[in-house]
């Protein structure tokens, strides 16, 4: 005779069980104004290390969609490097030039939380929600995100803007996070979640050209849009003579 167990998401008292939606959000949802946008460890040394299976340059193309995004709806953002002169280089140019006016913090531990530097501008945007971003995925992401869950943090990891040292490393330092409480998200939705409704238009033709430049086969699907349909020429940088 077999046995079998089911599950419901509901107590013996019929409560649900269901997961509760996270404080400091709306309903659940991050918004342009409730959340900070974290950059760890984008340095060539790091990147050479990536083999959790992303191709290197969708990794640059997603970080850099992801920093644009949240520097165009003016998502406070913390950039912050490990051993620059010594041993993983500088963080990589096409991020520092987003961020122009920005110094990293520079680090000497593997652990963010670890710095006062890091701990005090987390601390000094006044958000309980905290988007993470970096390499590698189960050392430099998962030490700090473990962490600041346990200082009371909501933390959102874009996992395709992360890498770690090899497809197990990677998933495993995920399910890790997850179980402490933290939420996956990926570049393009974290992205669309600060815009959330086309009816606004503050970012609209900005988020457009950010997505043409960055997103892949949706940025080519806009410029179709743009070009066959509304009859609009061309996003060229340098238009034809």
């Amino acid at each position: 005779m077999i046995s079998v167990t089911y599950c419901f998401p509901f107590s013996m008292d019929g409560e649900s069980l269901m997961a509760s939606v996270l404080p400091n959000t709306d309903g659940g949802l991050l918004t342009k104004d409730n959340c900070a946008l974290v950059f760890i460890d984008h340095q060539p040394q790091m990147a050479f290390g990536v083999a959790s299976g992303i191709d290197r340059q969708l990794l640059v193309n997603n970080v850099l969609l992801l920093a644009k995004g949240a520097k165009e709806f003016g998502v406070p953002t913390i950039l912050t490097t490990v051993e620059t002169e010594s041993f993983s280089g500088p963080m990589w140019p096409e991020l520092l030039d987003v961020f122009p006016d920005q110094d990293p913090i520079e680090r000497t531990g593997m652990n963010s939380w670890d710095t006062p530097a890091f701990r005090e501008a987390v601390k000094a945007t006044g958000k309980k929600n905290i988007i993470m971003s970096g390499l590698w995925t189960e050392v430099c992401i998962t030490w700090p995100t473990l962490n600041m869950i346990g200082e009371g943090y909501n933390i959102f990891v874009v996992e395709d803007a992360c890498g770690g040292t090899s497809p197990a490393a990677h998933d495993a330092a995920l399910s890790r996070m997850v179980q402490a409480g933290a939420v996956r998200m990926t570049t393009v939705g974290t992205v669309l979640e600060f815009q959330r409704d086309w009816a606004n238009r503050e970012h609209y033709d900005a988020l457009m050209q950010l997505f043409r430049d960055h997103g892949g086969a949706y940025g080519i699907g806009i410029e179709y849009c743009y070009t066959m349909v509304h009859k609009a020429p061309p996003a060229r940088k340098v238009p034809s003579s």
